[in-house]
């Protein structure tokens, strides 16, 4: 199936437009629900146009956009996201690098099987889409839950991953221990009270998150809410948490939005800084607020 990636798409002016940079564990489901309908900026509604594409891996359709060329950069969205919150990124990294960026299995226009979703399901299922697309070697962007995912995929496939860019990536082994547990619970966002919850947790304007009913209606639209649920539960299982840094990735980029108030800790808590072979830059950028 092939069809215009942006045709459903409508501007917006640059706040929104700032506010689809979901970059906090909890932020990349709260700005999904409140920041509809789906916008993008000037800058890739005048861009050449990008074509869905779906494969079939594992026997599940993934649906995915493959623009440019070049190095190949891949793309991984976070908890109850999808491929739109590249829409801005896409045709800029796409000048010089070949970028894939793609709905994860249980999210956006990819298949939703009732699985028992964790973070090793995802891992494979970009493997198995890097074999389809006969990439042996990319760079991977990874967006809160999706640098998880990225960073697990270092470890387990150290020889398939050039660079690693971790932005607000949770992951290390205490992660639910570490979280209120109602904080934990309302990020399943199963009700309205769920959504009042969060939203002063993660925006500094009451604007954003005020809309309690049209964000629980996309909630609900989504679809995803099982993918989300199993997550959360092997979450709080611990499994697949973050122990070591693969030491064939040359580059890992470990950027913060909130150094002082994210509700997730450092992506970079989990890597040994110390190995010689892999060269850490880590950007931070200190917000008042938890989220925007």
């Amino acid at each position: 199936m092939i069809a215009p990636f942006f045709e459903d798409r409508q501007p917006c002016d640059k706040v929104r437009a700032m506010l689809r940079l979901r970059f906090v564990f909890p932020t990349s489901v709260l700005l999904m629900l409140f920041c509809a309908p789906r916008c993008y900026t000037q800058e890739a509604q005048n861009s050449p146009q990008i074509i869905d594409r779906f494969a079939m891996i594992f026997g599940a359709k993934i649906h995915y956009v493959d623009v440019g060329s070049g190095p190949p950069v891949i793309l991984l969205h976070g908890l109850a996201d999808d491929i739109g919150v590249w829409a801005s990124v896409i045709s800029a990294l796409a000048a010089k690098h070949r970028v894939i960026a793609f709905d994860q299995l249980g999210f956006g226009r990819s298949d939703k099987p009732l699985l028992n979703y964790r973070v090793s399901t995802f891992v494979d299922f970009l493997d198995g889409l890097l074999n389809e697309l006969k990439i042996k070697r990319a760079s991977l962007i990874g967006n809160s839950f999706g640098g998880w995912v990225a960073a697990d995929f270092a470890l387990k496939h150290p020889d398939r991953v050039e660079r690693l860019v971790l932005s607000d990536a949770p992951g290390y082994a205490a992660v639910a221990k570490s979280m209120d547990p109602r904080a934990l619970s309302a990020l399943r966002l199963a009700s309205r009270d769920d959504i009042r919850y969060l939203g002063p947790l993660t925006f500094h304007q009451k604007r954003f998150y005020e809309d309690v009913d049209l964000a629980f209606r996309q909630r609900v639209m989504a679809g995803d809410s099982y993918t989300v649920s199993r997550i959360l539960d092997s979450m709080i299982r611990g499994e697949d948490g973050l122990r070591n840094c693969a030491s064939s990735t040359t580059a890992v980029i470990c950027h913060t939005l909130n150094a002082r108030t994210s509700l997730t800790p450092p992506c970079f808590s989990f890597f040994p800084r110390q190995h010689e072979s892999v060269d850490f830059r880590t950007l931070a950028a200190v917000s008042l607020c938890s989220a925007m």
